[in-house]
């Protein structure tokens, strides 16, 4: 009996080693199998991604290149209409600033009240600059003159260099820096404040009260900053020739008008309206569409000294060639 039930155990002990060899067996099969087809697999995998990954860097990049012509293409059209923008907001304020110019009811009292603003105030600052001037002229032109033996030449050459150009032009640039920034902070912290709203509300109309009187002030105070700082240029110009010589007031002022007429004056007088229009023009225009920031303001007046001293310039330029288109 107990011989069976030793060998009942052997014949257990022998099946389950048979199982285990046949599974172990099996499972070698099947890993040898999936290594080779997974193997084969992933090769075919990635022969196809180097297939694949240039094409994808590809689109990538013209994805890429694309976006950026597309950032640059919007850029550039919104700068265009910014530009347009602009050039229709300032005719429609010079349109609407005209027709408040001839308008009944004109503000006479704060017409003056800009007027001596930018005329009086500014008296200092165009009296140190005009006599600077004609100091600095005559100091730099007496050598050459001397040298050529045309020393009596310098009062008159002085004067005309200072009545058609240097004047007018150093002058109206002075002016620029002065008068067009007070005039931009000063509107613009008006828009920035609500003020000008405010006068919209209270039935004062703002361009007729804030930008007519501004502008006009300008347009006829600065022709009269230029001729006095053309008289005080050649002032300076006296006690520059006084420096290294003995030339009498009355005989230098002779001189220096002897060679001196109306066809001098004319084109000078014409372009300083113009000097003193553009200023003014400038100055509110930017301190009226000024932003709702407190930095807006300083952009109105720094915009405004700008834009005011480059129109200058190119006002200069037309005028000079109109002037030498007609002989003048």
């Amino acid at each position: 009996m107990i011989y069976l039930l030793i060998m009942c155990e052997s014949c257990k002990i022998y099946i389950k080693l048979c199982n285990t060899i046949v599974y172990f067996n099996l499972y070698i099969c099947i890993k040898k199998y999936r290594d080779k087809f997974y193997g084969e697999y992933d090769f075919k995998i990635i022969q196809k991604m180097k297939i694949i990954i240039p094409v994808k860097k590809a689109q990538e990049i013209a994805r890429h290149q694309t976006l950026k012509f597309s950032e640059k293409t919007i850029a550039k059209t919104e700068a265009a209409n910014n530009g347009l923008t602009d050039l229709a907001d300032v005719i429609i304020f010079i349109s609407h600033l005209i027709k408040e110019t001839f308008s009944r009811k004109f503000e006479v009292r704060e017409f003056f009240q800009q007027c001596f603003k930018i005329g009086y105030k500014s008296l200092p600052l165009i009296s140190v600059t005009g006599t600077i001037m004609g100091l600095v002229l005559t100091i730099q032109s007496r050598p050459v003159l001397v040298r050529f033996g045309a020393e009596t030449m310098l009062p008159s050459m002085v004067a005309i260099s200072l009545i058609r150009e240097m004047g007018p032009v150093i002058t109206a640039l002075i002016c620029a820096g002065k008068v067009a920034s007070g005039m931009g902070a000063e509107l613009g912290s008006m828009k920035v404040t609500e003020q000008i709203e405010a006068m919209e509300v209270s039935s004062t109309h703002p361009m007729r009260f804030l930008v007519v009187t501004r502008v006009l002030a300008a347009t006829l105070m600065i022709p009269l900053l230029i001729l006095y700082a053309d008289a005080l240029g050649i002032i300076g110009s006296w006690i520059g020739a006084n420096i290294k010589g003995d030339v009498s007031f009355v005989l230098f002022f002779t001189q220096a008008f002897s060679h001196v007429g109306f066809i001098d004056f004319l084109p000078a007088i014409v372009k300083s309206f113009f000097f003193g229009a553009v200023i003014g023009l400038v100055g509110c225009y930017k301190g009226f569409n000024a932003g709702r920031g407190t930095e807006s303001v300083g952009k109105a007046a720094n915009s405004a000294v700008v834009l005011a001293s480059l129109l200058v310039l190119i006002v200069d330029m037309i005028a000079v060639q109109i002037t030498d288109m007609l002989a003048l």
